[in-house]
């Protein structure tokens, strides 16, 4: 197969790659029970006149599995910190002991927990329609150099590595919901 035909391959795999990044970065924000530091990945602290992500201002840790600490490395911002964890509305209610921030993780209820999982299967749909997307991408781009002679075979077999190549990916993200919901409904 010629160079172009590589190219749209490599083309496709890399947006297919980008939407799987996606889906794993955004299911990381869906808790599911357990204290993480990745819970507070979205919290921004006024530092200074800017936004700031929380974790450039304090180090977060995870005592245990039902609780988050966070220690501001400037102790002037103990209460900014703890009104941008009040004002990102994750469902937390910090406590500030004058020196850390302390948030217990609520046990998550059975219907949260339903809601969570359709949160998740959502996320993972809009990846699948990301991976698809690529693949018609790169099947348009492949009509294109069929138009422009490329034989018909090589353009079968490309858009036949096309499909396999989406079938991989979607199946990977169908691995991943899987994994994410058992960990979802997990007591």
């Amino acid at each position: 197969m010629n160079e172009e035909v590589n190219f749209i391959l490599d083309s496709a795999k890399e947006q297919m790659d980008n939407a799987l990044a996606h889906l794993k970065k955004e299911l990381m924000n869906i808790r599911a029970g357990k204290a993480s530091p990745a819970m507070l990945h979205s919290v921004l602290v006024e530092y200074y006149g800017a936004l700031t992500p929380l974790s450039q201002v304090s180090n977060i840790n995870t005592p245990d599995g039902k609780t988050i600490t966070v220690q501001p490395w400037e102790k002037k911002m103990l209460h900014e910190i703890e009104r941008a964890i009040m004002v990102a509305n994750l469902g937390f209610n910090p406590m500030n002991n004058g020196d850390t921030i302390i948030i217990n993780i609520p046990a998550l209820t059975e219907e949260r927990r339903r809601e969570l999982s359709k949160m998740a299967k959502a996320e993972a749909e809009n990846d699948k329609i990301g991976v698809r997307s690529a693949r018609k991408d790169a099947n348009a781009d492949i009509k294109k150099l069929e138009n422009d002679g490329l034989s018909e075979d090589d353009a079968k077999d490309a858009e036949a590595q096309i499909q396999a190549l989406t079938d991989k990916y979607i199946k990977h993200i169908d691995e991943i919901l899987a994994v994410k919901e058992k960990e979802i409904m997990t007591v």
